[in-house]
């Protein structure tokens, strides 16, 4: 059986692993279960191209650097020229591989594995120049040369990254992992991307007394690097049973789980029991301290940077329809208390509907000229910088919703926020200025949708995590694509 190279062969696949069993005589006969896997494995493949991606880096790192030496004309010679960057490039290749550079999800992600790519850069020469500086190397060095090679390399590296994670999903699919789905008499489920087989039509079986049954299910797991069963609850516990021997990242399906929300396992063996973490409380008193004195830093500083543009804002709302400059409305925040966010203006002054306060959808006939342009790069969004100095917001964090909003279902009918899955956990932070759902999630979504993105950063938020996805809304607003529907960078 061949591998398959795109997404229409992982479903042409998925017919053919679930081929129907057949009957003969009163006897039910099984499928031959695969000599080498259902599929080859892709470790290997992935460490090649892992290498191929640090060779590339290499030489795009030297010959960038050569490139500039041989142009500039204060280079005294080629080796001394180079001798910055390839001092540097041990530094680079031991901290790009431990922070992820080179790693799974840079196979598909550009954007993060650059991201990751370009930290271990900055890190790589500022810890080169430290060591420089005591060591008294600097003057070995070009430091034209070095500056302008590694931006010019950086630029190079990022665009290899987008071919690298371009070609991947062409050949290889939108994900370059082998994942296994057993359907054991579970509820009905999809996972996208996955190899699909069913239990019984297989004849897999998890029962530790019977070797050959194992021996089966071991044929069906070779060169899987996901395994999710999907069994009734009666049955969960022989299949995690069966998986835990089995060498493969394996999960059992529970709905009972996903209905509650639950973030992760606690094994507390003073006690003898196991609990589910439902909630995580909040974030370290360092993690907190930081997020604030940087909330405090940059609002205080952004406030005083940015006073003429948020005056000439004001002038221009003035004088279109003469209308108030400011937007007040009480907002739900952290622990759902409430609080009043500041807003510039971007619709004209008028009541909304009879069925509750409703978000602005695409061409709202109530925003103004200077609202669709401001809406367009979050201008109107930059007084909030005033709740992030009170401490009302932060930066990052879920966005802060009205009390009392609501949204049309599918047929029409009126869903509250608060019955929404999602809703309360996101209150449990302090809403934002920006966060994974306003970056990532299509405008036009649903709540229920955006609210995921919110559990995400709930559960994953950190310091770097916020610097990252501020950079980015800096870049969307640079572009001028907040208000667009799909992909916003």
């Amino acid at each position: 059986m061949g591998f398959p190279l795109g997404l229409g062969c992982r479903r042409s696949l998925d017919e053919q692993v679930n081929a129907p069993t057949v009957v003969l005589d009163g006897e039910t006969l099984v499928p031959h279960a695969p000599m080498a896997g259902l599929a080859p494995s892709l470790e290997r493949r992935r460490l090649r191209l892992y290498m191929l991606q640090m060779m590339i880096d290499i030489a795009l790192l030297l010959g960038a650097s050569a490139v500039v030496a041989v142009l500039y004309p204060g280079a005294r010679n080629l080796g001394n020229a180079l001798l910055g960057i390839q001092l540097m490039l041990p530094l680079f290749l031991t901290i790009a591989w431990h922070n992820g550079t080179y790693s799974l999800r840079s196979l598909t992600d550009w954007r993060t594995s650059s991201f990751d790519m370009t930290a271990a850069v900055l890190i790589a020469a500022a810890l080169l120049n430290f060591f420089a500086f005591f060591a008294k190397m600097n003057e070995n060095f070009s430091r034209v040369v070095f500056v302008v090679g590694v931006a010019l390399a950086v630029l190079a590296m990022t665009g290899s990254r987008y071919a690298m994670a371009r070609w991947v999903r062409r050949h290889w699919g939108p994900t370059p992992i082998n994942r296994l789905v057993i359907d054991a008499g579970g509820p009905a489920m999809h996972v996208p991307h996955a190899y699909r087989i069913d239990a019984a039509q297989h004849g897999l079986i998890p029962s530790l007394e019977d070797p050959h049954a194992l021996d089966r299910l071991s044929r069906y797991l070779q060169n899987m690097d996901e395994v999710i069963v999907n069994c009734p609850l009666e049955h969960r516990a022989d299949w995690a049973k069966a998986l835990k021997g089995s060498g493969v990242r394996g999960e059992v399906t529970s709905e009972l789980m996903r209905e509650i929300g639950v973030l992760g396992v606690v094994h507390r063996d003073d006690a003898k029991l196991t609990t589910l973490l439902v909630s995580t409380g909040p974030l370290g008193m360092r993690a907190r301290i930081t997020k604030r004195l940087f909330d405090l830093v940059a609002a205080g500083g952004a406030l005083v940077a940015l006073s003429p543009v948020l005056l000439l804002a004001a002038l221009a709302i003035k004088l279109e329809d003469g209308g108030p400059v400011f937007f007040r409305q009480p907002r739900v925040g952290e622990n759902g208390a409430l609080f009043t966010v500041l807003k510039f203006r971007s619709m004209i002054v008028r009541q909304d509907g009879d069925h509750g306060l409703r978000q602005a959808s695409a061409g709202d006939s109530r925003i103004t000229r200077t609202g669709r342009l401001m809406r367009a790069t979050a201008m109107d969004e930059l007084p909030q910088l005033v709740n992030i100095f009170k401490g009302d917001m932060s930066f990052v964090g879920p966005r802060a919703l009205m009390p009392g909003e609501i949204e049309t279902g599918g047929e029409g009918q009126v869903i509250a926020m608060e019955e929404i899955p999602g809703y309360r956990e996101r209150t449990a932070i302090q809403p934002g200025l920006t966060g994974v759902a306003q970056i990532y999630a299509p405008r036009d979504v649903t709540r229920r949708h955006k609210f995921r993105y919110d559990r995400l950063y709930v559960k994953r938020r950190s310091f770097w995590l916020d610097i990252r996805l501020i950079l980015l809304s800096f870049w969307i607003s640079i572009r001028g694509t907040w208000e667009h529907r799909q992909e916003k960078f």
